[in-house]
C-alpha cells in the first residue's frame, strides 16, 4: 500500500496533480470572469432608440427608399469631381485654390 511518504516523493505526483489543480481550477475562474465580461457587453451595446431605426431590416428598406427618391432630385448632369488635397500639399493652401477656381 501506498502511503503519503512514497507518494510525495514521486515527481509526478508532486508537480503533476497541482499543475492539474491550476489549469482545472484556472477553467473555472476564467468562465465566471468571461461571464461577467459578456454581460458588461449586452448592457453596454444597447442601441438608443434613434440608432434602432437604422439596425432594424424592416424599417432599413423604408429607409433605402427615402434614399432613393432624395437620389431621383439630385442633378447629376452638372456634377464636378474636385481633387482633395495630396498628403505632401497643404490643405487650407489648397481648399481657398479650389474655392477661387470654383468661383472662376
Amino acid at each position: 500500500m501506498l502511503n503519503w511518504r512514497t507518494l510525495h516523493r514521486n515527481k509526478a505526483f508532486q508537480y503533476g496533480v497541482p499543475m492539474l489543480l491550476l489549469i482545472v481550477g484556472g477553467s473555472f475562474g476564467l468562465r465566471e470572469f468571461t461571464q461577467i465580461r459578456y454581460e458588461e457587453q449586452k448592457i453596454r451595446r444597447r442601441l438608443d432608440p434613434s440608432l434602432v431605426a437604422k439596425v432594424d431590416v424592416k424599417k432599413q428598406s423604408v429607409m433605402l427608399e427615402e434614399e432613393y427618391e432624395k437620389m431621383k432630385e439630385i442633378n447629376l448632369d452638372k456634377w464636378k469631381n474636385i481633387r482633395g488635397p495630396r498628403p505632401w500639399e497643404d490643405s487650407k493652401e489648397y481648399q481657398e485654390q479650389q474655392r477661387r477656381n470654383r468661383t472662376d
